[in-house]
Protein backbone atom coordinates (compact mmCIF):
# COMPACT_ATOMS: atom_id res chain seq x y z
CA UNK A 1 0.00 0.00 0.00
CA UNK A 2 1.22 3.31 -0.61
CA UNK A 3 0.64 6.72 1.06
CA UNK A 4 2.65 10.01 -0.70
CA UNK A 5 3.37 11.80 2.05
CA UNK A 6 2.61 10.08 5.73
CA UNK A 7 2.02 12.12 8.70
CA UNK A 8 5.34 12.83 10.79
CA UNK A 9 3.25 12.84 14.42
CA UNK A 10 1.89 8.88 13.14
CA UNK A 11 5.30 7.65 12.22
CA UNK A 12 7.25 6.70 14.84
CA UNK A 13 4.05 4.88 16.24
CA UNK A 14 3.24 1.47 15.21
CA UNK A 15 0.36 1.12 17.44
CA UNK A 16 -1.63 3.48 15.76
CA UNK A 17 -4.28 2.71 13.92
CA UNK A 18 -3.52 3.79 10.79
CA UNK A 19 -0.43 1.37 10.70
CA UNK A 20 -2.67 -1.46 11.39
CA UNK A 21 -2.21 -3.83 8.22
CA UNK A 22 -3.65 -7.47 9.03
CA UNK A 23 -2.65 -10.51 7.00
CA UNK A 24 -5.91 -10.28 4.76
CA UNK A 25 -4.54 -7.37 2.76
CA UNK A 26 -1.94 -10.10 1.70
CA UNK A 27 -4.36 -11.64 -0.72
CA UNK A 28 -6.82 -9.02 -0.92
CA UNK A 29 -3.90 -6.40 -2.78
CA UNK A 30 -3.17 -9.79 -5.77
CA UNK A 31 -6.77 -9.86 -5.66
CA UNK A 32 -7.48 -6.53 -6.94
CA UNK A 33 -4.70 -6.19 -9.05
CA UNK A 34 -6.31 -9.22 -11.15
CA UNK A 35 -9.35 -7.37 -11.16
CA UNK A 36 -7.25 -4.06 -12.47
CA UNK A 37 -5.45 -6.07 -14.80
CA UNK A 38 -8.60 -7.46 -16.20
CA UNK A 39 -10.16 -3.72 -16.43
CA UNK A 40 -7.34 -2.32 -18.71
CA UNK A 41 -7.00 -5.37 -20.95
CA UNK A 42 -11.31 -4.89 -21.44
CA UNK A 43 -10.84 -0.67 -21.53
CA UNK A 44 -8.48 -0.80 -24.24
CA UNK A 45 -10.38 -3.37 -25.88
CA UNK A 46 -13.60 -1.95 -26.00
CA UNK A 47 -11.56 1.26 -27.20
CA UNK A 48 -10.34 0.27 -29.74
CA UNK A 49 -13.68 -1.42 -31.29
CA UNK A 50 -15.23 1.79 -30.64
CA UNK A 51 -12.13 3.72 -32.60
CA UNK A 52 -12.61 1.58 -35.59
CA UNK A 53 -15.34 3.45 -36.77
CA UNK A 54 -14.03 6.88 -36.36
CA UNK A 55 -13.48 8.61 -39.49
CA UNK A 56 -9.90 10.16 -37.71
CA UNK A 57 -8.53 9.84 -34.41
CA UNK A 58 -5.76 12.80 -32.55
CA UNK A 59 -4.44 10.53 -30.67
CA UNK A 60 -2.27 12.41 -28.73
CA UNK A 61 -4.98 15.09 -27.77
CA UNK A 62 -7.37 12.27 -27.15
CA UNK A 63 -4.76 10.40 -24.79
CA UNK A 64 -4.13 13.18 -23.05
CA UNK A 65 -7.49 14.72 -22.42
CA UNK A 66 -8.43 10.97 -21.35
CA UNK A 67 -5.30 10.86 -18.77
CA UNK A 68 -6.16 14.29 -16.99
CA UNK A 69 -9.81 13.05 -16.68
CA UNK A 70 -9.08 9.87 -15.20
CA UNK A 71 -6.25 12.61 -13.27
CA UNK A 72 -8.95 13.99 -11.28
CA UNK A 73 -11.05 11.02 -10.19
CA UNK A 74 -7.98 9.13 -9.30
CA UNK A 75 -7.41 12.71 -6.76
CA UNK A 76 -10.90 12.47 -5.92
CA UNK A 77 -10.50 8.95 -4.76
CA UNK A 78 -7.44 9.07 -2.05
CA UNK A 79 -9.25 12.74 -1.45
CA UNK A 80 -12.93 11.79 -0.57
CA UNK A 81 -12.61 7.92 -0.25
CA UNK A 82 -10.62 8.70 2.82
CA UNK A 83 -13.42 10.13 4.59
CA UNK A 84 -15.30 6.44 4.20
CA UNK A 85 -12.82 4.53 6.26
CA UNK A 86 -11.48 6.78 8.94
CA UNK A 87 -14.08 5.90 11.12
CA UNK A 88 -13.96 2.05 10.72
CA UNK A 89 -9.71 2.45 11.22
CA UNK A 90 -10.13 4.55 14.54
CA UNK A 91 -12.60 2.01 15.83
CA UNK A 92 -9.99 -0.67 15.19
CA UNK A 93 -13.36 -2.48 12.99
CA UNK A 94 -10.97 -3.32 10.47
CA UNK A 95 -7.28 -3.06 10.28
CA UNK A 96 -6.18 0.50 7.92
CA UNK A 97 -4.71 -0.80 4.78
CA UNK A 98 -7.32 -3.89 4.35
CA UNK A 99 -10.15 -0.91 4.84
CA UNK A 100 -8.82 1.52 2.34
CA UNK A 101 -9.24 -1.59 -0.31
CA UNK A 102 -12.42 -2.46 0.68
CA UNK A 103 -13.44 1.00 0.17
CA UNK A 104 -11.77 1.01 -2.91
CA UNK A 105 -12.93 -1.94 -3.94
CA UNK A 106 -16.93 -1.06 -3.01
CA UNK A 107 -15.97 2.73 -4.75
CA UNK A 108 -15.28 0.32 -7.70
CA UNK A 109 -18.42 -1.28 -7.80
CA UNK A 110 -20.54 1.87 -6.89
CA UNK A 111 -19.33 2.87 -10.44
CA UNK A 112 -19.71 0.04 -12.56
CA UNK A 113 -23.71 0.30 -10.93
CA UNK A 114 -24.43 4.18 -11.34
CA UNK A 115 -26.88 5.44 -13.75
CA UNK A 116 -25.58 8.84 -15.40
CA UNK A 117 -27.80 10.98 -13.92
CA UNK A 118 -25.31 12.96 -11.86
CA UNK A 119 -23.17 12.95 -14.91
CA UNK A 120 -25.57 14.71 -17.22
CA UNK A 121 -26.90 17.31 -14.20
CA UNK A 122 -22.85 18.34 -13.27
CA UNK A 123 -22.68 19.00 -17.44
CA UNK A 124 -25.78 20.80 -17.75
CA UNK A 125 -24.20 23.88 -15.69
CA UNK A 126 -21.90 24.16 -19.02
CA UNK A 127 -22.92 26.64 -21.59
CA UNK A 128 -24.97 25.02 -24.42
CA UNK A 129 -22.65 26.31 -27.17
CA UNK A 130 -19.23 24.94 -25.34
CA UNK A 131 -21.10 21.52 -25.16
CA UNK A 132 -22.48 21.76 -28.98
CA UNK A 133 -18.97 22.69 -29.93
CA UNK A 134 -17.18 20.56 -27.52
CA UNK A 135 -14.57 19.52 -30.26
CA UNK A 136 -13.76 23.09 -30.97
CA UNK A 137 -10.64 25.33 -29.85
CA UNK A 138 -13.22 26.81 -26.92
CA UNK A 139 -14.53 23.06 -26.32
CA UNK A 140 -11.18 22.05 -25.88
CA UNK A 141 -10.17 25.09 -23.57
CA UNK A 142 -13.11 24.79 -21.29
CA UNK A 143 -12.48 20.46 -20.68
CA UNK A 144 -8.70 21.18 -19.85
CA UNK A 145 -9.24 24.27 -17.61
CA UNK A 146 -11.73 23.13 -16.10
CA UNK A 147 -10.08 19.36 -15.30
CA UNK A 148 -6.70 20.78 -14.86
CA UNK A 149 -8.54 23.58 -12.10
CA UNK A 150 -9.99 20.67 -10.14
CA UNK A 151 -7.14 18.81 -9.81
CA UNK A 152 -4.90 21.98 -8.51
CA UNK A 153 -7.34 23.15 -5.82
CA UNK A 154 -7.72 19.45 -4.81
CA UNK A 155 -4.13 18.50 -4.60
CA UNK A 156 -3.60 21.64 -2.72
CA UNK A 157 -6.24 21.03 -0.12
CA UNK A 158 -5.05 16.97 0.47
CA UNK A 159 -1.46 18.23 0.95
CA UNK A 160 -2.76 20.66 3.77
CA UNK A 161 -4.96 17.42 4.80
CA UNK A 162 -8.09 19.63 4.91
CA UNK A 163 -11.16 17.90 3.88
CA UNK A 164 -12.32 19.85 0.99
CA UNK A 165 -15.32 18.95 -1.64
CA UNK A 166 -13.93 17.36 -5.32
CA UNK A 167 -18.17 18.35 -5.67
CA UNK A 168 -17.15 21.87 -4.50
CA UNK A 169 -14.33 22.36 -6.98
CA UNK A 170 -15.31 20.43 -9.83
CA UNK A 171 -18.73 23.07 -9.90
CA UNK A 172 -16.58 26.23 -8.98
CA UNK A 173 -14.44 25.07 -11.74
CA UNK A 174 -17.68 24.96 -14.52
CA UNK A 175 -18.75 28.26 -13.20
CA UNK A 176 -15.72 29.83 -14.25
CA UNK A 177 -15.13 28.56 -17.78
CA UNK A 178 -19.17 29.71 -17.97
CA UNK A 179 -17.90 33.27 -16.62
CA UNK A 180 -15.06 33.12 -18.54
CA UNK A 181 -16.63 32.27 -21.28
CA UNK A 182 -19.25 35.00 -21.62
CA UNK A 183 -16.11 37.18 -20.72
CA UNK A 184 -14.73 36.75 -23.93
CA UNK A 185 -17.55 36.80 -26.01
CA UNK A 186 -17.90 39.58 -28.44
CA UNK A 187 -19.98 42.73 -26.78
CA UNK A 188 -23.93 41.90 -28.01
CA UNK A 189 -23.54 38.41 -28.83
CA UNK A 190 -26.02 36.29 -27.09
CA UNK A 191 -23.05 33.86 -25.92
CA UNK A 192 -24.69 32.07 -22.92
CA UNK A 193 -22.62 32.12 -19.54
CA UNK A 194 -23.69 29.69 -16.34
CA UNK A 195 -26.89 28.13 -16.56
CA UNK A 196 -27.96 29.77 -13.12
CA UNK A 197 -30.95 27.88 -12.44
CA UNK A 198 -28.71 24.50 -12.20
CA UNK A 199 -26.34 26.06 -10.89
CA UNK A 200 -28.88 27.07 -7.89
CA UNK A 201 -30.24 23.61 -7.34
CA UNK A 202 -26.72 21.86 -7.23
CA UNK A 203 -25.53 24.68 -4.64
CA UNK A 204 -28.07 24.07 -2.35
CA UNK A 205 -27.67 20.17 -2.34
CA UNK A 206 -23.92 20.75 -1.59
CA UNK A 207 -24.64 23.33 0.77
CA UNK A 208 -27.12 21.40 2.60
CA UNK A 209 -25.51 18.01 2.66
CA UNK A 210 -23.42 19.15 5.43
CA UNK A 211 -25.90 20.58 7.25
CA UNK A 212 -27.88 17.61 6.90
CA UNK A 213 -24.78 15.17 7.82
CA UNK A 214 -23.83 17.49 11.25
CA UNK A 215 -27.70 18.04 12.48
CA UNK A 216 -28.74 14.22 11.35
CA UNK A 217 -25.49 12.72 12.59
CA UNK A 218 -26.20 14.19 15.98
CA UNK A 219 -29.82 13.58 15.93
CA UNK A 220 -29.09 9.77 15.67
CA UNK A 221 -26.66 9.44 18.07
CA UNK A 222 -28.80 10.76 20.79
CA UNK A 223 -31.77 8.55 19.68
CA UNK A 224 -29.26 5.47 19.59
CA UNK A 225 -28.15 6.28 23.34
CA UNK A 226 -32.04 6.45 24.25
CA UNK A 227 -32.69 3.24 22.22
CA UNK A 228 -29.92 1.49 22.30
CA UNK A 229 -28.55 1.27 26.23
CA UNK A 230 -25.40 -0.78 25.55
CA UNK A 231 -22.00 0.75 27.36
CA UNK A 232 -19.48 -0.26 24.79
CA UNK A 233 -21.04 1.34 22.19
CA UNK A 234 -20.41 4.62 23.16
CA UNK A 235 -16.99 3.77 24.70
CA UNK A 236 -13.42 4.63 22.76
CA UNK A 237 -11.78 1.68 21.45
CA UNK A 238 -9.31 -0.10 24.51
CA UNK A 239 -6.21 -0.74 22.97
CA UNK A 240 -5.77 -2.66 19.82
CA UNK A 241 -8.53 -5.03 20.55
CA UNK A 242 -11.67 -4.62 17.17
CA UNK A 243 -14.84 -4.08 18.84
CA UNK A 244 -17.69 -6.46 19.73
CA UNK A 245 -19.14 -8.38 16.66
CA UNK A 246 -21.92 -6.59 16.57
CA UNK A 247 -20.58 -3.29 16.28
CA UNK A 248 -17.88 -3.96 14.61
CA UNK A 249 -20.41 -5.76 11.81
CA UNK A 250 -22.67 -2.35 11.45
CA UNK A 251 -19.57 -0.22 11.15
CA UNK A 252 -17.92 -2.31 7.94
CA UNK A 253 -21.60 -2.49 6.73
CA UNK A 254 -22.14 1.68 6.97
CA UNK A 255 -18.01 1.87 5.56
CA UNK A 256 -19.22 -0.20 2.54
CA UNK A 257 -22.32 1.59 1.70
CA UNK A 258 -20.45 5.44 2.25
CA UNK A 259 -17.99 3.58 -0.37
CA UNK A 260 -20.35 2.26 -2.70
CA UNK A 261 -22.69 5.59 -2.80
CA UNK A 262 -19.22 7.66 -3.23
CA UNK A 263 -18.39 5.98 -6.17
CA UNK A 264 -21.70 6.41 -7.56
CA UNK A 265 -22.17 9.58 -7.47
CA UNK A 266 -18.84 10.85 -7.81
CA UNK A 267 -17.39 8.93 -10.38
CA UNK A 268 -20.02 10.40 -12.42
CA UNK A 269 -18.50 13.73 -12.72
CA UNK A 270 -15.71 11.67 -14.50
CA UNK A 271 -17.80 10.16 -17.10
CA UNK A 272 -19.96 12.65 -18.03
CA UNK A 273 -16.12 15.00 -18.73
CA UNK A 274 -15.16 11.92 -20.40
CA UNK A 275 -18.07 11.68 -22.69
CA UNK A 276 -17.74 15.30 -23.33
CA UNK A 277 -14.06 14.86 -24.46
CA UNK A 278 -14.64 11.65 -26.81
CA UNK A 279 -17.75 13.42 -28.12
CA UNK A 280 -15.69 16.40 -29.03
CA UNK A 281 -12.52 14.65 -30.42
CA UNK A 282 -14.35 11.71 -32.18
CA UNK A 283 -18.02 12.31 -32.92
CA UNK A 284 -18.46 9.42 -35.61
CA UNK A 285 -17.73 7.01 -32.51
CA UNK A 286 -19.67 8.91 -29.94
CA UNK A 287 -21.67 11.73 -30.99
CA UNK A 288 -24.85 9.19 -30.88
CA UNK A 289 -25.75 6.60 -28.84
CA UNK A 290 -25.48 3.35 -31.10
CA UNK A 291 -28.12 1.49 -29.35
CA UNK A 292 -28.11 -2.44 -29.70
CA UNK A 293 -31.99 -1.87 -29.90
CA UNK A 294 -32.90 -2.03 -34.16
CA UNK A 295 -36.05 -0.51 -33.03
CA UNK A 296 -34.66 2.37 -31.72
CA UNK A 297 -34.48 4.93 -34.28
CA UNK A 298 -38.40 4.07 -35.42
CA UNK A 299 -39.69 4.88 -31.85
CA UNK A 300 -38.07 8.32 -31.61
CA UNK A 301 -39.09 9.11 -35.54
CA UNK A 302 -42.96 8.18 -33.43
CA UNK A 303 -42.66 10.38 -30.27
CA UNK A 304 -41.10 13.19 -33.11
CA UNK A 305 -43.77 13.54 -34.69
CA UNK A 306 -46.41 12.83 -31.92
CA UNK A 307 -44.65 16.10 -30.53
CA UNK A 308 -45.02 18.47 -33.55
CA UNK A 309 -47.87 17.46 -33.59
CA UNK A 310 -48.97 18.64 -29.70
CA UNK A 311 -46.61 21.79 -30.41
CA UNK A 312 -48.91 22.45 -33.31
CA UNK A 313 -51.79 22.91 -31.12
CA UNK A 314 -50.08 25.70 -29.04
CA UNK A 315 -48.83 27.90 -32.48
CA UNK A 316 -50.73 31.27 -31.99
CA UNK A 317 -52.58 32.12 -34.88
CA UNK A 318 -50.60 34.16 -37.79
CA UNK A 319 -47.16 33.25 -35.76
CA UNK A 320 -45.44 31.43 -38.44
CA UNK A 321 -42.19 29.85 -37.91
CA UNK A 322 -38.99 32.09 -38.77
CA UNK A 323 -36.85 31.80 -41.36
CA UNK A 324 -34.09 30.06 -39.14
CA UNK A 325 -35.76 27.80 -36.51
CA UNK A 326 -32.73 26.83 -35.38
CA UNK A 327 -31.23 30.25 -34.05
CA UNK A 328 -34.76 31.04 -32.50
CA UNK A 329 -34.40 27.77 -30.74
CA UNK A 330 -30.66 28.56 -29.76
CA UNK A 331 -31.48 32.10 -28.14
CA UNK A 332 -34.06 30.54 -26.26
CA UNK A 333 -32.01 27.82 -24.41
CA UNK A 334 -29.43 30.19 -23.78
CA UNK A 335 -31.80 33.31 -22.37
CA UNK A 336 -34.38 30.70 -20.36
CA UNK A 337 -36.84 32.53 -22.17
CA UNK A 338 -39.88 31.51 -24.46
CA UNK A 339 -41.97 33.85 -27.08
CA UNK A 340 -44.66 33.19 -29.18
CA UNK A 341 -42.00 32.62 -32.41
CA UNK A 342 -40.06 29.83 -29.89
CA UNK A 343 -43.15 27.25 -30.26
CA UNK A 344 -43.31 27.34 -34.06
CA UNK A 345 -39.47 27.43 -34.44
CA UNK A 346 -39.23 24.23 -32.20
CA UNK A 347 -42.18 22.31 -34.28
CA UNK A 348 -40.01 23.62 -37.47
CA UNK A 349 -37.15 22.43 -36.14
CA UNK A 350 -37.82 19.03 -34.86
CA UNK A 351 -39.22 18.25 -38.22
CA UNK A 352 -36.31 19.06 -40.15
CA UNK A 353 -33.85 17.37 -37.91
CA UNK A 354 -36.49 13.95 -37.78
CA UNK A 355 -36.78 14.37 -41.81
CA UNK A 356 -32.75 14.62 -42.05
CA UNK A 357 -32.56 10.88 -40.34
CA UNK A 358 -36.01 9.52 -41.83
CA UNK A 359 -33.57 7.83 -44.77
CA UNK A 360 -32.23 5.98 -42.40
CA UNK A 361 -33.06 2.57 -40.84
CA UNK A 362 -31.00 3.30 -37.67
CA UNK A 363 -28.01 5.13 -36.01
CA UNK A 364 -24.67 3.27 -37.14
CA UNK A 365 -26.36 3.81 -40.92
CA UNK A 366 -26.32 7.21 -40.43
CA UNK A 367 -22.96 9.14 -43.28
CA UNK A 368 -20.13 10.00 -40.81
CA UNK A 369 -20.51 13.31 -42.11
CA UNK A 370 -23.90 13.72 -40.82
CA UNK A 371 -23.66 12.28 -37.24
CA UNK A 372 -21.99 15.26 -35.29
CA UNK A 373 -24.41 17.85 -36.73
CA UNK A 374 -27.52 15.30 -35.93
CA UNK A 375 -26.39 14.72 -32.35
CA UNK A 376 -25.92 18.80 -32.42
CA UNK A 377 -29.47 19.47 -33.41
CA UNK A 378 -30.70 16.36 -30.90
CA UNK A 379 -29.04 17.77 -27.96
CA UNK A 380 -30.36 21.29 -28.49
CA UNK A 381 -33.84 20.28 -29.11
CA UNK A 382 -33.27 18.40 -25.57
CA UNK A 383 -31.99 21.65 -23.96
CA UNK A 384 -35.20 23.64 -25.26
CA UNK A 385 -37.39 20.67 -23.68
CA UNK A 386 -36.29 21.26 -20.52
CA UNK A 387 -37.58 25.35 -20.77
CA UNK A 388 -41.20 22.87 -20.95
CA UNK A 389 -41.18 19.96 -19.26
CA UNK A 390 -38.80 21.41 -16.53
CA UNK A 391 -39.54 24.80 -16.04
CA UNK A 392 -42.68 25.13 -17.60
CA UNK A 393 -42.24 28.48 -19.69
CA UNK A 394 -44.69 26.70 -22.40
CA UNK A 395 -48.29 25.83 -20.10
CA UNK A 396 -49.59 22.51 -21.58
CA UNK A 397 -52.03 20.00 -20.71
CA UNK A 398 -51.33 16.78 -18.50
CA UNK A 399 -51.72 14.60 -21.72
CA UNK A 400 -49.67 17.16 -24.42
CA UNK A 401 -47.13 17.45 -21.74
CA UNK A 402 -46.79 13.18 -21.46
CA UNK A 403 -45.25 13.56 -25.29
CA UNK A 404 -43.19 16.40 -24.30
CA UNK A 405 -41.39 14.06 -21.60
CA UNK A 406 -41.85 11.16 -23.48
CA UNK A 407 -39.97 13.01 -26.48
CA UNK A 408 -37.67 13.97 -24.12
CA UNK A 409 -36.51 10.71 -22.81
CA UNK A 410 -36.08 9.60 -26.29
CA UNK A 411 -33.63 12.67 -27.16
CA UNK A 412 -31.68 11.72 -23.75
CA UNK A 413 -31.16 8.30 -24.80
CA UNK A 414 -29.82 9.40 -28.16
CA UNK A 415 -27.47 12.07 -26.77
CA UNK A 416 -26.87 10.87 -22.71
CA UNK A 417 -25.29 7.54 -22.36
CA UNK A 418 -21.93 6.44 -21.36
CA UNK A 419 -20.58 2.97 -22.81
CA UNK A 420 -19.60 0.67 -20.16
CA UNK A 421 -15.89 0.94 -20.38
CA UNK A 422 -15.71 4.27 -19.64
CA UNK A 423 -17.15 3.98 -16.62
CA UNK A 424 -14.84 0.33 -16.01
CA UNK A 425 -11.98 3.26 -16.90
CA UNK A 426 -13.36 5.62 -14.07
CA UNK A 427 -14.57 3.11 -11.72
CA UNK A 428 -9.99 1.62 -11.74
CA UNK A 429 -9.48 5.39 -11.68
CA UNK A 430 -11.48 6.15 -8.26
CA UNK A 431 -10.79 2.35 -6.55
CA UNK A 432 -7.16 2.89 -7.23
CA UNK A 433 -6.79 6.68 -5.84
CA UNK A 434 -8.54 5.34 -2.45
CA UNK A 435 -5.26 3.25 -2.00
CA UNK A 436 -3.15 6.36 -2.57
CA UNK A 437 -2.62 8.47 0.07
CA UNK A 438 -5.10 8.18 2.21
CA UNK A 439 -3.44 8.80 5.69
CA UNK A 440 -3.71 12.28 5.59
CA UNK A 441 -7.31 13.27 5.27
CA UNK A 442 -7.83 9.80 7.48
CA UNK A 443 -5.76 11.81 10.12
CA UNK A 444 -7.97 14.94 10.42
CA UNK A 445 -11.08 13.09 10.32
CA UNK A 446 -9.96 10.46 13.28
CA UNK A 447 -8.06 12.72 15.34
CA UNK A 448 -8.04 16.27 14.88
CA UNK A 449 -12.32 17.40 14.61
CA UNK A 450 -12.82 16.29 17.95
CA UNK A 451 -11.35 16.22 21.34
CA UNK A 452 -11.67 12.77 22.28
CA UNK A 453 -11.16 9.41 20.25
CA UNK A 454 -13.87 8.78 18.13
CA UNK A 455 -16.37 6.07 19.78
CA UNK A 456 -18.04 3.18 18.02
CA UNK A 457 -21.54 4.87 18.57
CA UNK A 458 -20.14 8.13 16.90
CA UNK A 459 -18.44 6.47 13.84
CA UNK A 460 -21.68 4.43 12.80
CA UNK A 461 -23.86 7.40 13.27
CA UNK A 462 -21.90 9.90 11.07
CA UNK A 463 -21.20 6.70 8.77
CA UNK A 464 -25.05 6.02 8.48
CA UNK A 465 -26.07 9.39 7.73
CA UNK A 466 -23.36 9.65 4.74
CA UNK A 467 -24.31 6.60 3.52
CA UNK A 468 -28.11 7.58 3.49
CA UNK A 469 -27.74 11.18 2.13
CA UNK A 470 -25.31 10.58 -0.91
CA UNK A 471 -27.48 7.35 -1.96
CA UNK A 472 -30.73 9.56 -1.84
CA UNK A 473 -28.58 12.31 -4.09
CA UNK A 474 -27.73 9.77 -6.13
CA UNK A 475 -30.95 9.00 -6.98
CA UNK A 476 -32.49 12.40 -7.41
CA UNK A 477 -29.24 12.92 -9.92
CA UNK A 478 -27.77 15.69 -7.44
CA UNK A 479 -23.92 15.93 -6.40
CA UNK A 480 -22.96 15.71 -3.15
CA UNK A 481 -19.73 15.49 -0.99
CA UNK A 482 -19.09 12.80 0.33
CA UNK A 483 -16.63 15.09 2.61
CA UNK A 484 -18.66 17.44 3.82
CA UNK A 485 -21.41 14.59 4.83
CA UNK A 486 -18.95 12.78 6.91
CA UNK A 487 -16.64 15.11 8.25
CA UNK A 488 -19.65 17.28 9.52
CA UNK A 489 -21.50 14.30 10.81
CA UNK A 490 -18.21 13.43 12.59
CA UNK A 491 -18.16 17.02 14.06
CA UNK A 492 -22.36 16.38 14.94
CA UNK A 493 -21.81 13.81 16.93
CA UNK A 494 -18.78 14.92 19.03
CA UNK A 495 -21.14 18.50 19.85
CA UNK A 496 -24.01 16.08 20.72
CA UNK A 497 -21.62 13.30 22.68
CA UNK A 498 -20.36 16.60 24.45
CA UNK A 499 -16.48 15.76 23.31
CA UNK A 500 -16.17 18.91 22.31
CA UNK A 501 -14.16 20.16 19.15
CA UNK A 502 -10.86 20.74 18.04
CA UNK A 503 -11.90 24.43 16.78
CA UNK A 504 -8.75 25.03 14.62
CA UNK A 505 -9.77 21.94 12.57
CA UNK A 506 -13.14 23.31 12.37
CA UNK A 507 -12.03 26.46 11.42
CA UNK A 508 -9.51 25.60 8.76
CA UNK A 509 -12.34 22.94 7.38
CA UNK A 510 -15.04 26.07 7.02
CA UNK A 511 -12.22 27.99 5.52
CA UNK A 512 -11.53 25.08 2.73
CA UNK A 513 -15.71 24.84 2.29
CA UNK A 514 -16.29 28.78 2.00
CA UNK A 515 -12.87 29.17 -0.42
CA UNK A 516 -13.19 25.85 -2.68
CA UNK A 517 -15.95 28.04 -4.94
CA UNK A 518 -14.12 31.41 -5.84
CA UNK A 519 -10.89 29.78 -5.34
CA UNK A 520 -11.75 27.03 -8.23
CA UNK A 521 -13.71 29.65 -9.96
CA UNK A 522 -10.58 31.97 -10.37
CA UNK A 523 -8.38 29.48 -11.26
CA UNK A 524 -10.83 27.98 -14.06
CA UNK A 525 -11.71 31.25 -15.74
CA UNK A 526 -7.54 32.14 -15.74
CA UNK A 527 -6.66 28.65 -17.45
CA UNK A 528 -9.45 29.39 -19.91
CA UNK A 529 -8.34 32.47 -20.94
CA UNK A 530 -4.82 31.11 -21.36
CA UNK A 531 -5.98 27.85 -22.89
CA UNK A 532 -8.17 30.09 -25.49
CA UNK A 533 -4.70 31.13 -26.91
CA UNK A 534 -2.92 27.83 -27.11
CA UNK A 535 -6.63 25.82 -28.61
Amino acid sequence: MVDLVSNNAEGGNADHPIHGAGSSAKWFLPLFGIVVLAGLVYVAYALGSDLAEAAAVPWILLGLALLIALGFEFVNGFHDTANAVATVIYTRSLPAEFAVIWSGFFNFLGVLTSSGAVAFGILALLPVELILQVGSGSGLAMVFALLTAAIIWNLGTWYLGLPASSSHTLVGSIIGVGLANQFLAPAGSATSGVDWSQASSVGMSLLLSPIIGFAMAALLLLVAKVLIRNKELYEAPKGNAPPPLWIRGLLIFTCTGVSFAHGSNDGQKGMGLIMLILIGLVPTAFALNKTPDVNYLEAYKTASTQVETVLGKYVKPGVAAPADPKATVSSAVKTKTWTDATTPALQAYIHATSAEIAAYPSVEKLPNGLVGNVRNDIYLIGESLKLIDKQKLLPMSAEDLKAVTNYHAAVDHATKFIPLWVKVAVALALGLGTMVGWKRIVVTVGEKIGKTHLTYGQGAAAEVVAMLTIGAADHLGLPVSTTHVLSSGVAGTMAANGSGLQWSTVRNMLMAWILTLPASITLAFVLFIVLRQVF
